[in-house]
């Protein structure tokens, strides 16, 4: 199976979390180290894919005029929002065939490129996906119990032990098969995992979720001081 080509980035969501700082614009605009959360996703991706999309739902036309002129296209959730299985769903015919990336729009990251690191390990000759996982006492700002637990050969089952980071590269075969319009990616990991073939990778760099406004000096020291 080839290397993506194409990367998606998800910014569609309320960003509830955030409190006052998102009543009046989407979380993906919140200035991080003086750069939108976005355009730190944006750098990663242009690093690694030539087709780059983006979804958008809450302040959309916020997110449209940030992105004018730049390489990127934009999906629109106009009715509601697709939660991350829904969105991609959506965008494929913007993203094209054969596996892609994805990306959460509200952490941060210092060290090697996520993307890149997901595009060295990845064999989809026994891949459907592979997820960027962060030990959890490596994974700043982020309070939930872990996500997944991985065997001696990389391959994913559920529990609380590594922590997912919002990057990874996916297949999206099983999309055409799924009849709801909204739905999570938890849907296609769960059928990944039943058949082997969801692999985690360990990140070696620096993430901060940035999901609550007390992450925001966390990210920012994080890429002050490496």
């Amino acid at each position: 199976m080839s290397q993506p080509q194409a990367a998606m980035i998800f910014a569609a969501g309320f960003g509830t979390r955030m409190g006052a700082l998102t009543r009046d614009r989407p979380k993906p605009l919140i200035p991080v180290a003086g750069r939108p959360l976005i355009d730190h996703a944006l750098a990663l991706a242009e690093a690694a894919a030539p087709r780059i999309v983006v979804n958008t739902h809450y302040h959309a036309a916020m997110i449209a005029a940030h992105l004018a002129g730049r390489a990127v296209t934009l999906s629109p959730e106009p009715d509601a929002i697709l939660d991350t299985g829904g969105g991609l769903k959506a965008a494929l015919p913007l993203l094209g065939p054969g596996p892609v990336f994805t990306l959460n729009s509200d952490a941060v990251w210092q060290g090697e490129n996520p993307l890149s690191a997901l595009a060295a390990a990845w064999d989809g000759t026994r891949m459907e996906g592979l997820v960027l996982l962060l030990d959890r006492d490596r994974a700043i700002g982020h309070t939930a119990p872990g996500d997944f637990l991985t065997d001696p050969q990389g391959r994913l089952s559920r529990g609380p032990g590594h922590v997912y980071s919002g990057a990874q590269i996916i297949r999206t075969d099983d999309l055409a098969t799924i009849a709801a319009p909204a739905f999570s990616l938890n849907l296609l990991w769960d059928r990944m995992i039943a058949r082997g073939t969801l692999y985690g990778l360990a990140y070696t760099g620096q993430w901060c979720d940035v999901g609550r406004p007390e992450s925001i000096p966390l990210a920012e020291a994080m890429l002050a001081h490496g």
